[in-house]
């Protein structure tokens, strides 16, 4: 089970150390061709490295703390659980989803069924998320490395 979790772990931050690098080299989508090949790549990598990954780590990791009695009164795993939903609600709606909507439209803007000025409003927002989930998902693997004693829940 630990294994699962820390190879979807490095599959998810991985995905998104990838995304915020193409994301700095999206060139303006003035140069249509090369911004929908960018972000169609974005859209893969959101789609089939970052998505599976990210179920990955939270399937596992509820797994971990349902065979695990030890888990079940530790703080820590419970922080770790709470932070860990976050990250699977707000991959989902502030990388997956506008990644593989904007890849869709610059291949439509490419075969003129969408106006290119509609293209890139989603970039700054992209960047931020991110970068927030990169540190919450940093953290917890801090939370899973170093456990520390939060408050204990009765048994």
């Amino acid at each position: 089970m630990k294994f699962m979790h820390t190879m979807g772990a490095i599959g998810q931050m991985g995905a998104m150390a990838c995304l915020l690098v193409l994301l700095t080299f999206v060139p303006a989508p003035t140069s249509l061709s090369e911004y929908s090949l960018m972000r169609g790549a974005m859209g893969g990598i959101a789609t089939w490295i970052f998505l599976p990954s990210l179920v990955l780590v939270l399937i596992t990791g509820l797994m971990a703390m349902a065979v695990n009695p030890g888990y079940h009164s530790a703080g820590w795993a419970w922080a770790k659980l709470l932070s860990g939903i976050l990250v699977f609600e707000w991959g989902f709606a502030a990388i997956q989803g506008p990644m593989q909507q904007e890849a869709e439209l610059s291949a439509r803007a490419l075969t003129h069924e969408v106006d290119p000025a509609a293209l890139a409003a989603s970039l700054g927002a992209e960047w931020k998320s991110l970068w927030v989930l990169f540190a919450v998902a940093t953290a917890n693997v801090i939370f899973g490395i170093w456990r520390p004693r939060l408050t204990r829940l009765p048994d």
